[in-house]
């Protein structure tokens, strides 16, 4: 069962008197996973299986292939957060063009961006391999662990007690102690079990993994950005989000109240059947299933934005033909279409890109960009010596107002302003 194991702390030495406290403190130590009871309200089932729904139909549903496109951009504030950045963020538009920079020689872009924009490949490369893997094991969510903390210097599950609030020498007054670093191991060992498993449902499994994993606190360092990528991999692996960045970890950190109460709720002590445990649960999830929600609706409200704006290029594109005279469609073959269909995924692009993505020559490509220039669809932006960028900038401004709504704790802009640094609204 469930219970806080009383511990002993004894203090360092070297420490001025202050800090030089030993004491009796308490760890938590939770219920296995794998052998744990579980038993929901109706209510919450049913709104789980709503929000799986509204989920899955962003997959599906108009504008999905387009959302898939720019998913990773929603990884932009989980980067900065990995990036350890303070101060102003880079919008949408730097980090693009500091993605640019991983494949062609562009510039134009901060040093920050450059880190988002790496911090942004790691993301999607590490999360991916975990969605892969036959089975996910202990040394794959370590690998993950490294990926995210490069520089960490404690890689690996921790070996001492860790603890969150209160002071920096002693976990005496800490607000919440994970178990002990003995049990680290097979509470991880479990986890990875129940992750590899399906004995809930999607949205209920990544819920609870989640509570679970930043419960354990297995790492010294970086337990937030490891727990929110497990996210993305349980809905991933499950088949519930499989094209797609959820962006369930941006509606939590608005939330953070909540979310902190939540995690609070799930720590119950004793019997998991027992009327506490339930309550605290069904808290936890209850949290968790209306973040899920309220992220799918953004996401839904982002995928129409793109394809209402996939509509209004169609017109300017036909406007802008034949006022030369020419036929009012692109041919469906041509790099001028094709590089329609890639402007949500590739916002930023040089003639350069367009052979990468297309294997076209020069010539066709860079005249399928000046086309689409000149209708207003792209914006040109010199980004090195004799090479010019031709930038989606409503794509990126669609990307920013969505983050900017996350932000706020009403989730609408017009009636309470982002709550934490987002892109600045667009001019």
């Amino acid at each position: 069962m469930a219970e806080t194991v009383p511990l002993w702390w004894e203090p360092a030495d070297g420490l001025v008197v202050r800090d030089r406290r030993g004491g009796r403190y308490h760890a938590y130590t939770p219920d296995l996973l794998c052998t744990r009871p579980l038993a929901l309200p109706q209510e919450l089932s049913e709104k789980a299986s709503r929000a799986e729904r509204a989920i899955r139909n962003l997959s599906s549903g108009p504008g999905a292939q387009r959302l898939g496109g720019i998913a990773r951009f929603l990884l932009r504030s989980e980067a900065i957060a990995s990036s350890m950045i303070e101060g102003i963020a880079p919008s949408p538009g730097q980090v693009a063009l500091a993605e640019l920079a991983q494949d062609e020689d562009v510039r134009g872009f901060s040093d920050q961006a450059r880190l988002v924009a790496n911090n942004i490949t790691v993301l999607r490369r590490a999360s991916q391999d975990l969605v892969d893997a036959d089975l996910v094991t202990v040394d794959d969510v370590v690998t993950l662990h490294s990926a995210l903390l490069p520089d960490d210097r404690h890689h690996g599950l921790r070996d001492v007690q860790n603890w969150i609030g209160g002071s920096n020498w002693n976990p005496l007054d800490a607000e919440f102690v994970p178990p002990a670093s003995d049990q680290v191991h097979p509470l991880m060992a479990d986890l990875v079990s129940y992750l590899n498993g399906s004995a809930h449902g999607p949205l209920i499994q990544a819920g609870i993994l989640h509570a679970q994993f930043e419960t354990i606190h297995p790492f010294t360092d970086g337990n937030g950005r490891v727990g929110r990528s497990l996210i993305h991999t349980v809905l991933a692996r499950r088949g519930l989000a499989p094209g797609t960045v959820l962006p369930i970890s941006l509606v939590l950190s608005t939330l953070s109240d909540r979310y902190v109460d939540g995690l609070t709720a799930y720590r119950y002590i004793g019997d998991p059947l027992s009327d506490d445990a339930t309550v605290g649960i069904t808290t936890w999830l209850e949290t968790f299933v209306d973040a899920a929600s309220i992220a799918a609706e953004h996401a839904g409200r982002l995928a129409t934005d793109l394809e209402e704006l996939h509509a209004e290029w169609s017109t300017r594109l036909r406007a802008h033909r034949s006022a030369l005279g020419l036929r009012g469609e692109p041919r469906a073959g041509s790099a001028t279409s094709k590089i329609l269909h890639y402007l949500p995924e590739a916002p930023v692009m040089t003639a350069k890109t367009v052979q990468r993505i297309l294997g076209v020559s020069f010539p066709p490509a860079r005249a399928a960009l000046e086309e689409l220039a000149d209708a207003h669809i792209l914006a040109r932006k010199s980004v090195e010596k004799g090479t010019t960028g031709y930038l989606a900038r409503e794509v990126l401004d669609l990307v920013g107002l969505a983050e900017r709504r996350l932000a706020s704790t009403r989730f609408d802009t017009r009636i309470s302003p982002p709550s934490r640094p987002a892109p600045a609204r667009p001019d």
